[in-house]
């Protein structure tokens, strides 16, 4: 079920629209309206920066290695202790974030 909502995010985002991950700190309004969510404890580093506004690929990756190390997040404000990943990253996604 998370899978087929995954890749029917990803056939919006790549058909409708041209999306970079460079960009590190830009919103997604491609996913505006779109109810996702994203278990942060799974997940990994391209479907973090698909998925969360405000995640690029080196804050994913950040999450993913956060996680290797000390475990899984018990809660969506855990993530604030990732480098680069603030308060106002976990409030803007707070809704998306599944453990």
């Amino acid at each position: 079920m998370i899978l087929k909502r995954v890749l029917i995010v990803f056939a919006i985002v790549f058909g409708l629209s041209q999306v970079s991950f460079a960009a590190e700190n830009t919103t997604k309004p491609e996913l505006e309206g779109i109810e996702i969510t994203v278990n942060v404890n799974q997940a990994g580093a391209e479907e973090l920066a698909a998925l969360l506004s405000g995640v690029g690929i080196s804050k994913a990756k950040a999450i993913v290695e956060y996680r290797d190390r000390v475990g899984k997040f018990a809660s969506a404000d855990d993530l604030i202790n990732v480098k680069g990943i603030g308060e106002s990253i976990v409030e803007k996604n707070r809704t998306r974030i599944k453990l």
